[in-house]
C-alpha cells in the first residue's frame, strides 16, 4: 500500500510517525528516512534510538534547501536526494523492513533534486518489494497521487506562526 500525507499544514511527519508507532507497537519494523531535515535535532531522532531495533531514522538529507542559512551547493543536496533514493530502494529489497517511510520526499521531487521520472521508476519498484510505503511532504506531484492507495492533504486553516509565533520544541519539531 502507498500512502501519501501531502499539503501545506502542519501534520505529515507526525501522521508519519504516529504510523510507524503503531506499526511497531504490532510488532513490525519500520524504516524511515528523511529527505531534507539534516543536521537539526527534533523530538523523534531522541525517540528513535530507544524503538531500535523495530524503529530506525536516518537523515539523509542535507538541511532545508536555500533556506535557513543553507550555504551548500545545490549539488550536494541534489546528491544526497539521490543516495537517499537509492538507499530507500536497497533496504525494500532487503526485506527487513515492513513499513518503509520516505519523510518529505515531496519537497525533494518538487526541488527538483532528483529527476521526477527516475523517481517515479524507483517508487515503483520500491513499492513492489515492501508491505506499506509512506511519502510525506508538501507538493506531491499528481503522478504520485493517482498511483496511490491512501492520500491525506493537511491543510492550513490557522496557524500560530501567522501571529508571530515560533515553533515548539517537542510538538512541532
Amino acid at each position: 500500500m502507498l500512502y501519501i500525507f501531502t499539503g501545506n499544514g502542519k501534520g505529515k511527519t507526525t501522521a508519519a510517525l504516529g504510523s510507524a508507532l503503531r506499526a511497531v507497537g504490532e510488532g513490525k519494523r519500520v524504516l524511515m528516512i528523511q529527505f531534507i531535515k539534516g543536521p537539526w535535532k527534533s523530538g523523534e531522532d531522541f525517540l528513535a534510538t530507544s524503538l531500535e531495533p523495530h524503529f530506525k531514522l536516518l537523515k539523509m538529507g542535507k538541511g532545508f534547501v536555500g533556506i535557513l542559512g543553507d550555504t551548500l551547493p545545490r549539488a550536494e543536496h541534489e546528491e544526497a536526494a539521490r543516495s537517499a533514493l537509492a538507499f530507500a530502494k536497497d533496504e525494500a529489497e532487503s526485506g527487513r523492513w515492513d513499513l518503509l517511510i520516505l519523510d518529505e520526499l515531496n519537497n525533494a521531487l518538487q526541488l527538483e533534486l532528483i529527476a521526477q521520472d527516475t523517481a517515479l521508476e524507483m517508487i515503483e519498484a520500491i513499492r513492489s518489494k515492501i508491505e506499506h510505503l509512506i511519502i510525506t511532504g508538501r507538493d506531491a506531484l499528481p503522478e504520485l497521487m493517482a498511483r496511490a492507495d491512501l492520500v491525506t492533504e493537511m491543510r492550513d486553516v490557522k496557524h500560530p506562526y501567522e501571529q508571530g509565533v515560533k515553533a515548539k520544541r517537542g510538538l512541532e519539531y
